[in-house]
């Protein structure tokens, strides 16, 4: 008797906090969707943490070298230039082109712009000439981009894509007479 009594008690207790669990839910509009994007956010948060530690770690590598003769070979740079962009993304051209002329290659340019269809078959024939092509993809166009990152898988043409100006300056002459 005690046994069941006990059994009693305890089964109405937790239909007691049962009930008051369902009207507290009630209460509270939304409360699953809440508690979920809640779970997420903090999913999140920890995604961001895991990211930002990632780009520390990235940063604090040896800055990469090009390694490639240009010698007697053409380099095309799709990207901002001193002529239409006068700043800091310029440098990164100026960087690039002094190094290549003066390891005796020839420097090709184009802006990466939207100019229509001339500037599309511009952009192809600098493509087909240049045995490599460097693209500053943070000052083209998105067509642009596609374009070079296309063609360049397509023939296994060496690709170098900086997104920042300043990442230009690891040219260096050396490094292209390798």
């Amino acid at each position: 008797m005690r046994a069941r009594a006990q059994v009693v008690i305890r089964d109405t207790r937790l239909a007691l906090a049962r009930d008051e669990l369902a009207e507290l839910a009630a209460s509270v509009p939304g409360l699953p969707t809440r508690a979920r994007l809640a779970r997420k956010v903090e999913w999140l948060g920890e995604r961001v943490q895991d990211l930002m530690r990632e780009l520390l770690r990235l940063q604090w590598l040896p800055a990469p070298v090009l390694q490639a003769d240009v010698r007697e070979k053409a380099v095309l740079y799709v990207g901002s230039y001193l002529e239409q962009n006068a700043g800091r993304s310029a440098a990164g051209a100026n960087v690039a082109q002094l190094a290549i002329e003066q390891a005796g290659g020839r420097f090709l340019h184009h802006a990466g712009g939207d100019a229509g269809a001339d500037d599309v078959a511009a952009l192809e024939a600098g493509l087909v000439a240049a045995d490599l092509v460097i693209c500053q993809t943070g000052c083209v166009s998105h067509d642009a981009y596609w374009r070079v990152h296309d063609h360049c898988k397509r023939t296994g043409k060496q690709c170098v894509l900086v997104d920042q100006p300043q990442a230009m300056h690891f040219v260096r002459k050396e490094a292209l007479l390798t």
